[in-house]
């Protein structure tokens, strides 16, 4: 009898997923040719990302070579490098500009440092890297408030990046005659958990010998 009923069972459960895929087989078919599209498209959007940065890297290796073989007409090529927003060749070719002098306009290099940053899809540390190396850059000509602005994004966060921030904040200040605020920001780093030992170590040092703690 239970053999009877177990087998009943089977037969009415195998009936209703028959019935279920008749019933349902045009929804169940868009859905498969759905997530077949979807598959192919990733898989296209794949490759053409690396033919990109393939072509990105043949390009940005030909200029380097141009310039080092004594063409240096490759501004206009590592521009259009930049201006691709990739995140591994973007951010090289406009360091390369910038180490060979090629583009000298700040606000030229600061549009481009905003690229790098906002644009190329760089990961968040290496994003705080660029974002202190525009404040170190700036840090020669910029007031107070452009300067920190540029900063803050890294100095208020818990970055890896956020110690060289203060100590560059601690130095600009310094330099410009404000020792008040030059002491807040190298206490700041002084009692930083999170920073290295060599870095806590100067800003104790600085702390001592410029403002006698």
């Amino acid at each position: 009898m239970d053999e009877e009923i177990d087998i009943i069972n089977t037969n009415t459960r195998n009936e209703r997923i028959k019935n279920f895929f008749i019933n349902n087989r045009k929804s169940l078919i868009s859905v498969f040719v759905v997530l077949i599209l979807i598959l192919c498209g990733y898989f296209l959007y794949e490759e053409l990302q690396t033919r990109k940065k393939a072509k990105l890297a043949d390009q940005y290796n030909l200029a380097v070579i141009k310039y080092e073989s004594g063409q240096t007409d490759v501004l206009e090529e590592l521009k259009t490098i930049i201006n691709e927003k990739d995140s591994t060749y973007s951010p090289l070719a406009f360091y390369f500009l910038i180490d060979n002098q090629l583009i000298t306009s700040n606000e030229e290099i600061n549009q481009y440092f905003d690229v790098i940053i906002n644009d190329s899809g760089l990961d968040k540390e290496t994003k705080n890297l660029n974002i202190f190396k525009k404040g170190l850059f700036n840090s020669d000509f910029a007031n107070e408030n452009e300067l920190l602005n540029i900063l803050n994004p890294v100095i208020k966060s818990e970055s890896i990046w956020k110690p060289h921030g203060l100590y560059l904040m601690a130095e600009y200040y310094f330099a410009n005659n404000q020792k008040q605020k030059s002491k807040e920001f190298f206490q700041q780093l002084a009692n930083l958990e999170n920073a290295s030992q060599k870095i806590k170590t100067e800003a104790l040092k600085r702390l001592r010998v410029d403002f006698g703690e």
